[in-house]
Formats: C-alpha cells, structure tokens, sequence
C-alpha cells in the first residue's frame, strides 16, 4: 500500500523534471531580469545542466583579433564556460586579417570541433566557412557581431545594441533639455552592421525624446569620424573634429572605445567643460571610471564580454542535448550606466 508521501513524491517527480526541462531549453532571446547577471564581470565561467556527457565534446571559437581588452574578456569568458562544463576548448585568432580569419576556421572545421562559435570580422566574407561548418556537420553560433544572412548558422547571441543606443540617446535629450546640440560622430569602420545598429539606435534615442518632451526634432549632427575602433584612431579623429568643428559640444560614439582615445584631444584642447560624451555601448572599464569621476563622460551602456561568452557556450550545450528551435538573434538585457549606477558595474580588475 503506497504511503502518502510515495503518492506525493509521484505527483511532484514529474512535474519537477518539466519544470527543469522547460527552464534549460528556454530561448535567450528573452531578455534577462537580473542586471548582475547580464553584467557579471565574472570571467570565471558558469556551470550548466546537460543531459548527455560532455566530457571530450569540442567547442571551437574563432576571434576575429585579441589586440583588444574586449575581445580578451570574450575569449577567457568562452575559455573558462567551456572547460567548467568538462568540454575541450579549440580557438583560432584572426589576427585583424580577414584571409587568416577564413583559414582560422577552415583549420577548427578541419579539427572537427562539435560547435563552432564565430565572431566575424567581415559580415560577407565567412558566410561561405559556415556552409563548410554545416556540410561537416558543425552548429555554428554567431557572437558580438553579425554575418550576412544567407550564411548557414544557428543564431546570433550579442547585446540589445539597437536598444542600447535607444536608452544612451534618449539620456543625452533629457541632460541637454534645450541646450542646443552640436553634434560629432565617432564611429567605428564603415558598414560594420553592429556599429550601424547603435548608430541608429542613438539616433532613434535622440529623435524619440525630442519628439516626446519637445515636439520636434532638431538632429544637428555635424560630423561623423571613423576611428577603426581604436585609441589611436579616436584621438586622430577627435583632434580632426575640433579643428574643423570647433563648436562641437557633444560627442556621440558607437562604442566607448572610439571616445577613449579622443578624451585626450578634448583635454588638450582645453574642452572637458564644454563637451558631453554618451557612448551607445560597451560598458569599459575606463569608460565607467570616466563616469565616475568626471561630468565630461555621462554614460554608457553596457555590452558585457563576460555574459555574452557564457551565454554563447550555453546555446551550444544546449545545441549538443538536442535543442535546435533557436531565434536567428539571442540579446542580453539593455542597460544604461550613469554616474548613478556606475559603482555597481565598475570593477578595476576585470579584463574589460
């Protein structure tokens, strides 16, 4: 005769496992509630649920350079998820060349790994290694940038960045109130889709709160400056911009990377006072120290390295058990850091 708490136990058993299986196939395309987690400076990797053994599966990562604190923090993030979950780790630098990218992945597909993680330096010229990946039987997961459509890949994990920028620029509206704003432009390279999406979404920012709290729009972008995102290339094009534009009084960017450099040329000229800066993304150490200590910085918004490895090797876990209705594109949270928040998410040890 069953006891009650047999009885109880067969109840719950079942419902328990669906519970457990509904949490560990959930999409990532759904946006995380919890800031610390999207924003973990945590390089230490996360443990995850897997109901197969994952011990010898091989997960490949090609960066498209490492001569960059980002894309350190990216790989170590990959790196450690990888072997916490007992899988091999295989990776393969680009070297900022696009030839030697294609090749470094041609050499990961050759190896034989069980996924691919790609962050491509071209949009156009690796969608023919991802049909090379597919045809060889590899998942391939596309992570912080994006590739051309027609490639063959399972989805794209990277940050909010058009709701970044939507969130940077409607902040820079609300600091400026009627002041009028003359704007320069600092970029990354030309057609990069990422820089093109917090580009537009800074834009949309601006546009959408001007409508909102002012009933028109005024745009006044003087000029744009691409800085190969750079220190170097930031500074060259910000002392460009003060010659040409010397009424500039703020400074817009796609990344905290193309203004870091230029804070030296505003510095120089004597302009910290008269110019405000709002990066559309990356959440950099530096940059948040910035916001911290100065007025000059006013925010930033955060594309956490960390999250987006650990959530990249998560996809391919869950790849390897069988999962295979992922959307085309997986988000962290969007997040804006201000002088109010910054404390929170600065950690002067973190890689990035």
């Amino acid at each position: 005769m069953k006891t009650k708490k047999n009885i109880l136990k067969e109840i719950l058993t079942p419902i328990i496992a669906l519970v457990l299986m509904f949490t560990f196939s959930s999409c990532l395309d759904q946006e995380s509630t919890t800031s610390a987690n999207v924003n973990s400076s945590d390089a230490s990797g996360e443990i995850y649920e897997s109901a197969i053994n994952l011990t010898g599966k091989k997960i490949g990562y090609c960066t498209p350079s490492l001569n960059a604190p980002y894309y350190q923090a990216l790989f170590q993030s990959i790196k450690a998820t990888t072997e916490k979950n007992g899988m091999i780790f295989l990776s393969a630098d680009g070297q900022d060349d696009i030839n030697k990218q294609v090749a470094a992945v041609e050499d990961l597909i050759t190896k034989g790994v069980d996924a691919l993680l790609l962050n491509p330096k071209d949009p156009d010229a690796l969608v023919g290694v991802t049909k090379l990946a597919k045809a060889a039987g590899i998942p391939v997961f596309i992570i912080d940038s994006s590739i051309n459509p027609s490639a063959d890949y399972v989805t794209t994990i990277q940050s909010n960045n058009l709701a970044n920028g939507e969130l940077a620029g409607e902040w820079l509206v609300k600091k400026m109130g009627k002041t009028k704003m003359n704007i320069a432009l600092l970029s990354g390279n030309a057609g990069n889709p990422v820089g093109r999406t917090r580009k537009q979404g800074l834009l949309q920012g601006i546009t959408e709160e001007q409508l909102r709290t002012q009933g028109k729009i005024d745009l006044n972008v003087k000029t744009q400056a691409y800085t190969d995102w750079t220190y170097a290339g930031g500074l060259k094009a910000m002392e460009d911009i003060l010659v040409a534009h010397p009424d500039i009084n703020v400074v817009i960017t796609e990344s905290d990377v193309c203004v870091l450099g230029a804070i030296k040329a505003i510095a120089q000229a004597g302009k910290t006072d008269d110019i405000l800066i709002v990066a559309g993304a990356d959440g950099q150490k530096e940059a948040i120290k910035y916001i911290m200590d100065t007025n000059f910085y006013g925010c930033t918004a955060m594309n956490s390295p960390v999250q987006i490895g650990k959530n990249a090797v998560k996809c391919a876990i869950q790849f390897i058990n069988g999962k295979k209705d992922f959307p085309k594109k997986s988000y962290t949270a969007p997040l804006l850091i201000t002088k109010e928040n910054a404390a929170k998410y600065y950690n002067p040890k973190a890689l990035f």
